[in-house]
């Protein structure tokens, strides 16, 4: 199993994120997980770097391996400059990047004032958008006449050795199924053995399962609540809120209804290593291959210091 690190691109800018990575390199975390956002959820986040020049930066500044988590290829930016990106970024890294993909939410995709397709629609675009990425992959120029996109006599001439694993987002059964079908790997945000076992089951076999989760280390539980709530209130929300809010605002107005009480409930806060541990064993019993840890909040000096005394020998011991 892996442990790795989330950063998150929604609540900090580039430089932050650059020393994230380097810490969480120094504190023995195994790998990086990266957002993609053009908007942040909601205004107390306050931030959206681009992640494509981010991952970039992050290739000069640590070893550790990089998957977006998530990109939406279908809408905002077109497969084929996705499949231009992911390769530089896979160049960069020397091989050590997987791009993660989603069926995205309009609070991103929707800049264009393009409509919003449904949920079925969204999967179709992502099915089509993921065989665009890999037939440029393959090499040579490409014609693709699809009932989404189109590529006229296009060619990415910076390819690296090998192409890098596309993982899936899934959360619903079809896209779940969608993941196992399509994906080499399964990403989640959910402690839910069922949903990876669907995964397994529907095509997926042993191919990687990862998920990504918050904590927010502060002195005290009550701090760490504070923070958590004050800027990831959001993720309370049930349902498709996620996915057809538009518009930081939106989500503030819909968080209004996610009590105190329910962050304290979603999320480890605090110091206490135990509360850490059980947040991340959720996640060990659900049966994920790897799983990457996001610190909420301004005193991730400290977390990423825990992290290296206490959480990770205590998770690989």
């Amino acid at each position: 199993m892996r442990i790795g690190y989330f950063l998150s691109c929604e609540e900090f800018g580039p430089a932050e994120l650059l020393d994230q990575a380097r810490r969480a390199q120094d504190a023995g975390f195994a790998a990086l997980w990266i957002s993609d956002h053009f908007h942040p959820w909601m205004e107390a986040q306050g931030q959206s770097p681009f992640v494509w020049s981010t991952i970039g930066a992050l290739s000069q500044v640590c070893r550790l391996p990089v998957t977006t988590a998530v990109t939406c290829p279908t809408t905002r930016i077109h497969p084929a400059i996705i499949a231009q990106a992911a390769a530089t970024s896979a160049v960069l890294l020397e091989g050590r990047f997987a791009l993660g993909v989603g069926s995205g939410e309009a609070l991103n995709e929707h800049i264009y004032a393009d409509p919003w397709p449904s949920a079925d629609v969204r999967l179709d675009m992502l099915e089509e958008a993921v065989d665009v990425i890999r037939t440029l992959w393959g090499g040579g120029f490409v014609d693709y006449r699809g009932e989404y996109y189109t590529v006229d006599h296009a060619r990415i001439y910076t390819l690296p050795d090998e192409p890098p694993p596309i993982y899936v987002s899934g959360f619903g059964a079809k896209s779940i199924d969608l993941a196992a079908e399509i994906g080499d790997g399964y990403i989640s945000t959910k402690p839910d053995a069922e949903m990876v076992q669907r995964f397994r089951d529907n095509g997926g076999g042993d191919k990687v399962t990862a998920a990504g989760l918050k904590v927010c280390f502060a002195e005290s539980e009550d701090e760490g609540v504070r923070i958590a709530h004050e800027r990831w209130a959001n993720e309370g929300l049930p349902g498709e809120l996620a996915q057809v809010l538009p518009s930081p605002k939106h989500f503030e107005q819909a968080s209004a209804l996610v009590t105190e009480d329910m962050t304290r409930q979603a999320h480890a806060c605090g110091r206490d290593p135990d509360k850490h541990l059980e947040s991340i064993r959720k996640y060990v019993d659900a049966g994920y291959d790897e799983i990457y840890v996001n610190n909420i909040g301004p005193h991730w000096p400290g977390f990423f210091d825990l992290y290296a005394k206490e959480i990770l020998p205590a998770l690989h011991g």
